[in-house]
């Protein structure tokens, strides 16, 4: 059974207040940080995985892309996104990366903003991804950083003092690989964890050449705009990869 956390209304309304706010760490750190490592999109056909609301698709087609394909199994989400972010190019579909199909050489780019790690067989949608991909094709995914999904523990990872001032950000269980269960807005969301070395090397395995790896750190400005993220730079919290065919 594939998880869809984005349709318990008790997360949806927190998670969408959190969108919502003028300052947060999707529009401040992980956005830009997936934009910046887009090529030139004009003319090029999207496959958008875990689309959300809608935003990032309607920002490819603005940015000349020739049609996307958005993706995301949550139905709140897609409300959102077809409401907001409707356009003529842009094709809306409720399914999971695990049960989408599409010829081999469909896509010249393809994008997947944190939701990989929500992704059981991370093998098999990378086998499915490079099938779909185009030569010379380019493929971005942003995942939690394998150091925030290490733990066995429910529990805020950082350690503080008496005054309540991080100390420094625990990481246990890095090999353990397999299902984390967390608390995040609500109890029992379920993520994967996974080592950088089985991301990497999973993606080798299936023909696609490692171009870069981002760990993002925010801007001065962003940590004006929001002082909380200032811990990205003591650890990050996303990790970015982008490959080509």
């Amino acid at each position: 059974m594939k998880q869809n956390i984005y349709d318990n209304p008790i997360f949806f309304h927190q998670y969408k207040t959190l969108r919502q706010k003028a300052y947060n760490y999707n529009r401040l750190l992980e956005q830009p940080t997936m934009k910046a490592l887009l090529p030139p999109l004009t003319n090029l056909r999207v496959l958008d995985i875990g689309c959300g609301m809608g935003d990032f698709a309607k920002y490819c087609i603005d940015h000349q892309a020739k049609h996307v394909t958005a993706l995301d199994v949550s139905s709140n989400m897609l409300t959102i996104a077809k409401q907001a972010h409707a356009h003529p190019r842009i094709d809306y579909q409720l399914q999971a990366i695990e049960d989408y199909e599409a010829p081999s050489n469909s896509f010249d780019c393809i994008t997947s903003s944190l939701s990989l790690h929500y992704v059981k067989d991370f093998d098999a949608v990378i086998a499915q991804i490079a099938h779909m991909l185009r030569p010379n094709g380019v493929f971005i995914f942003s995942v939690e950083h394998p150091i925030a999904t290490a733990r066995h523990t429910t529990e805020d990872n950082w350690i503080y003092d008496d005054h309540h001032h991080p100390l420094h950000y625990a990481v246990d269980h890095y090999q353990d690989e397999g299902l984390r269960e967390q608390t995040w807005l609500v109890e029992g969301v379920v993520k994967y964890h996974r080592t950088l070395a089985t991301m990497v090397n999973t993606l080798i395995a299936h023909g696609l050449t490692i171009d870069k790896i981002v760990e993002p750190i925010p801007s001065q400005e962003a940590i004006q705009q929001l002082p909380s993220i200032e811990k990205e730079l003591r650890k990050p919290s996303f990790l970015f990869i982008k490959v080509k065919k």
